[in-house]
């Protein structure tokens, strides 16, 4: 199955903003970087909120490890979509309530998840054949870097004290069509994560179709990134002072 893209359900008034009234404001600023008090950054959870009213109904979606699975805990009420975890699930739900955990269901990440009615379980070759196949929408997958062209970094940073770690990344930068990328928009030191060119070993060349920031949301285009939205309170100057790449107003 193949998922039709619909136009977002509500339009912010100002079409180059994130709508802070669809996003859940307890969680404003949460996880917000001291050194980045300038900036008006969405909370992490915010950030996957916001990115799950992009996902069509009937989609079935890869959530990789890391901030990607906080995105099943905000399914629009009037959409159905399959998640999918490479450890072998099809049809997983939201973080379950603490106390009603059940310690046999859980994600890549090693997360407590729930099953959604109708749920399968498979073996991960299996699993993988999904994601080589071509039988995936969407892939939602963390990063270290991307790229103007889309390229993608998150498996290896060459840091002794950090190991790298290839897991189903590539397989899914190669074999689902749609590779959206959810991050923070700077690294802790304040470092650009969004370059002209990545300095971290790729994943994958020119997979990446948006990137959904605490900052802003961009669209990976044959020209390079344009913003399609940013974060409440700031401004594309601000923006693009701490993006490496060329960012391209909206239009």
């Amino acid at each position: 199955m193949t998922a039709v893209f619909p136009p977002r359900d509500s339009a912010p008034t100002d079409p180059n903003q994130i709508d802070p009234n669809q996003i859940d404001p307890n969680q404003a600023g949460a996880d917000r970087p001291a050194h980045a008090t300038a900036l008006h950054r969405l909370s992490t959870r915010q950030v996957a909120q916001r990115l799950a009213q992009d996902i069509p109904d009937g989609a079935y979606v890869n959530l990789g490890i890391g901030m990607p699975n906080l995105v099943s805990n905000f399914t629009p009420a009037d959409r159905e979509i399959i998640f999918h975890s490479e450890n072998g699930i099809l049809g997983a739900g939201p973080t379950p309530p603490p106390g009603a955990e059940d310690h046999e269901l859980i994600n890549a990440s090693k997360d407590f998840i729930t099953a959604l009615p109708g749920a399968s379980f498979f073996d991960q070759a299996t699993s993988f054949a999904m994601m080589r196949g071509g039988h995936l929408d969407i892939a939602v997958l963390g990063a270290f870097q991307v790229s103007e062209r889309g390229d993608l970094a998150n498996w290896a940073t060459l840091a002794e004290t950090f190991p790298p770690a290839v897991g189903g990344a590539m397989d899914l930068a190669v074999g689902v069509p749609n590779v959206f990328v959810i991050m923070k928009h700077t690294d802790k030191d304040g470092a650009a994560k969004i370059r002209q060119t990545c300095s971290y070993p790729l994943t994958g060349a020119g997979v990446v179709t948006r990137i959904y920031t605490d900052l802003a949301i961009l669209a990976v285009t044959p020209a390079g990134l344009r913003v399609e939205e940013l974060a409440p309170g700031n401004s594309l100057a601000a923006v693009q002072a701490v993006t490496e790449a060329r960012l391209l107003p909206p239009g």
